[in-house]
């Protein structure tokens, strides 16, 4: 399952829908809104996406993860609009009979989710400037 929202990520409701009887790994990554990135102060982050192709590149990566692993469930979850600090942006869930396989998965497509779908980050920094992070563009650190 692949989804764009503009609401809070019900993350409660990701990981009961990943639980399986036949897994015994369930892994569940958050992405959330940092105040500091080194030395600049984040106030929000702003997303945005073209929604069609984000979708379609999403459904891409489930079906690449689950040929590549033997995964029972995988959930990603991307927020659009503004998300304030100590919320979540992004969640992914993945459940699998072992740890390792969960694990890997997961990894790759929070990895591979910030490099090839079309959303866009815009940092809105305490000095009242903001910056735009483009998918496959370095984040300042």
């Amino acid at each position: 399952m692949v989804e764009l929202t503009e609401a809070s990520i019900d993350t409660n409701s990701l990981l009961q829908r990943s639980i399986h009887a036949d897994c015994g790994a369930v892994v569940l990554f958050l992405g959330t809104t940092r105040r500091w990135t080194g030395d600049l102060e984040t106030t929000q982050l702003e997303y945005t996406a073209y929604h069609a192709m984000a979708l379609a590149e999403m459904q891409s990566l489930e079906q690449i993860a689950r040929s590549r692993w033997p995964l029972k469930e995988i959930q990603i979850v991307h927020r659009l609009g503004e998300v304030p600090v100590g919320e979540i942006s992004v969640a992914i869930a993945v459940s699998s009979p072992h740890r390792q396989e969960a694990f890997e998965a997961g990894q790759w497509l929070i990895d591979t989710l910030k490099h090839t779908v079309p959303i866009w980050k815009r940092e809105n920094w305490k000095d009242k400037w903001i910056s735009w992070v483009h998918p496959n563009q370095e984040e300042p650190k």
